[in-house]
Parts: structure tokens; sequence; C-alpha cells
């Protein structure tokens, strides 16, 4: 009978620690304004601090284009335009910007965006698959991943219209204070140097 208990009584202390450091982690990492990162088609981006950013009409953070850090352009279409790349107070590095079709039909993502791991393969269509380098550092840092695995960036983009332009985000680990510029590779596109605000 005592130790039945024991180990129901271990059982519920761990339980209720795994919940605290769940809790730490999601406030550590932004929180939650509503959407979930396994939402199909979820385009939210963390909460901004200082200036805030525009909203779409479904009430998500759009990237604010009034800069352009970078444009890279692939063989398909396909334009990544990085209007920022933001240092948190966490030590994080959110990266914003808008994904865009400028051919004249249709354009599908290529899976090779998802990235090459188990853990992020299994979550769907996603940007997992960009990570940012930094040269003088010789450090290559990727898209941070949620308790569940689950990467820290847009996910669902399957495909974007024929001249239309889609809004993405993603969180990186921060390089240190001294680091202002990082590479953004993103998969079958050309690398392009960013400046870190």
């Amino acid at each position: 009978m005592s130790i039945r208990h024991g180990v129901t009584t271990r059982r519920v202390a761990t339980a209720a620690l795994l919940a605290t450091a769940l809790s730490l982690s999601l406030t550590a990492c932004g929180g939650d304004d509503g959407g979930s990162a396994k939402d199909k088609g979820s385009s939210s981006a963390p909460a901004a601090t200082g200036n805030s950013k525009p909203q779409d009409d479904g009430g998500n953070t759009v990237p604010d284009t009034s800069k352009t850090l970078a444009t890279i352009s692939g063989n398909d279409g396909f334009q990544f335009v990085i209007h920022g790349a933001t240092r948190d107070p966490g030590g994080f590095l959110t990266v914003t910007g808008s994904l865009k079709n400028t051919s004249g039909k249709k354009a599908y993502a290529p899976v090779a965006w998802n990235g090459q791991e188990t853990n992020v393969r299994r979550t769907g269509r996603s940007l997992a698959g960009m990570t940012l380098v930094d040269k003088a550092e010789k450090k290559r840092y990727y898209v941070l991943r949620d308790t569940d695995g689950y990467p820290l960036t847009t996910t669902g983009i399957t495909d974007v219209e024929a001249g239309g332009s889609v809004p993405f985000f993603a969180q990186f680990p921060a390089p240190p204070d001294k680091t202002s510029q990082v590479d953004i590779q993103i998969p079958l596109m050309p690398t392009a140097t960013i400046e870190i605000s």
C-alpha cells in the first residue's frame, strides 16, 4: 500500500513539474496569439515588442513591409522578400518576410523547404529547412522547434497563386550580440546576406 502511494505521489509530482516546464517554455517562446503552429496555413508571427506591426483581417501579425533586407529569387517564380531580422529579449532572432509568386501560374512549394529532420518532416509543409549562417563565428542556426517537435515558422504553405504573396516568419536562436550580419539559406534558393536589427 505504501509503495503504491509513493509511486502515485511521484507521478503527480512529475506531472506537475512537466506542466510547469511546458508553460515556462511557451512563455519564453512568445506565447500563443490564438493560433497553433500546427494549423494548416498559419501565418502568425511571434508577438512584436516595441513597434506594433500591421495585422491582416484574420488578426495575424504580418511583416512590416516598409523596408527590405534582401530579395531572393528562384528559377520557379518564387521570390522571398526579407523584411526584418529582429532580436527578441528571450535570446531569439525572428526573420519576417513575404513569399511571392512572380510567375504567371500557380506555383507549388518544394518539399525541400520542409527540412530533412524526422521531427519536422512529420509536421507537414513548413519553412523549417531555412537556416542562418554566421560566417564570423562559423556557426549555422536552424529554425527552433517547440516541445512537440513542431518548427517555429510558418506552416501549411503548399502553393501560391500567380502574382500572390504570403507572409512568413521563422524563429532562430540569436547569434552573439557582436554579430550584425548573417547569411540566410533557403533550400533550392540562392544565399543572401541580411542585417540584424
